[in-house]
């Protein structure tokens, strides 16, 4: 889990409500190609995150653009993708989000008023999506020595040692999202323990979402990191959503630390360099594909 973690960041929107402003607002929100992305779709994106605030409608609108551009990427270089894989992944959701009960998954489904067949088009368009990252970013990401000094210089405050942090995290997967409400209920009628392990994902659940005596830049990504710095001990942060992933923290204690030397912190330093140009890559990546192809917004 502590990978999830690294890789994997307002109160949701009822799944009732959000459906009923899409009923009354819905048309179409972008054209990308010959590929139309409604509005509806896009506030379902927004609930599907966990996202309540409106003005973030642009991002999540073009967080879509972005998909259907990948998509239509993969069609064109002939990509395919075993069924076999895309139902691997249908069980290891059916067994981790809902007990390995598809019956439960159906009822969500259609309590939300998705077909089956929707939701499992949007699983195999994920599994498409994060192969064709790997092709086109992941595997080309190099941190080379001169980028890993920069950012060392550059950010001294990210490399520091000695200083311990107890954390306890409530981590839900994106299927779970919804969950984020009756958590955060739970945090403040009863404790952050018993919500973490009543609906958290993490492997540290079971005894209460602790982890103990951590330094977070080892364990958490810089997203997470920012927020805990944010924090005095016993206190909760927001809910941070990352890539479709929700985290809650609490920051139970902290010591100090002191700075680490060039090669103390060599691999934190690589790890952030890489997700530095992981970015960088991608950004280009869909810049490319942005300009080969014709999209109107709405």
């Amino acid at each position: 889990m502590t990978r999830n973690l690294r890789v994997f960041a307002a109160a949701a929107l009822s799944a009732a409500s959000l459906c009923a402003h899409a009923v009354e607002v819905d048309g179409v929100a972008a054209t990308v190609g010959t590929d139309t992305i409604l509005r509806s779709d896009v506030l379902n994106a927004m609930r599907r995150r966990g996202i309540a605030d409106e003005s973030r409608y642009d991002e999540v609108r073009n967080d879509l653009i972005d998909r259907a551009l990948i998509i239509k990427a993969a069609a064109e270089s002939k990509m395919t993708l075993q069924e076999w894989v895309v139902e691997d992944r249908v069980r290891t959701i059916v067994e981790d989000a809902f007990g390995g009960d598809r019956n439960k998954l159906v009822e969500t489904l259609a309590r939300e008023k998705v077909s089956y067949a929707e939701w499992r088009k949007r699983i195999k368009d994920d599994l498409i999506i994060n192969a064709m990252r790997w092709n086109m970013v992941y595997k080309n990401v190099r941190a080379t020595p001169s980028l890993m000094k920069a950012e060392y210089r550059a950010h001294p405050e990210r490399y520091m040692a000695g200083g311990r942090t107890t954390v306890s995290v409530i981590l839900l997967d994106p299927e779970r999202s919804s969950f984020r409400e009756a958590a955060s209920d739970m945090v403040k009628t009863n404790s952050f323990a018993a919500a973490a392990k009543r609906y958290s994902v993490d492997s540290h659940a079971s005894s209460g979402g602790v982890w103990k005596d951590v330094t977070p830049a080892d364990v958490f990504k810089p997203e997470i990191c920012d927020s805990l710095s944010k924090l005095k001990a016993g206190e909760v942060s927001d809910w941070i959503s990352i890539d479709g992933w929700s985290f809650l923290l609490k920051k139970e204690e902290e010591s100090t630390a002191h700075p680490m030397s060039f090669a103390e912190a060599y691999q934190q330093i690589e790890d952030c360099v890489r997700e530095q140009e992981s970015d960088r890559l991608y950004g280009a990546w869909i810049e490319r594909l942005r300009a080969e192809t014709y999209i109107r917004i709405y």
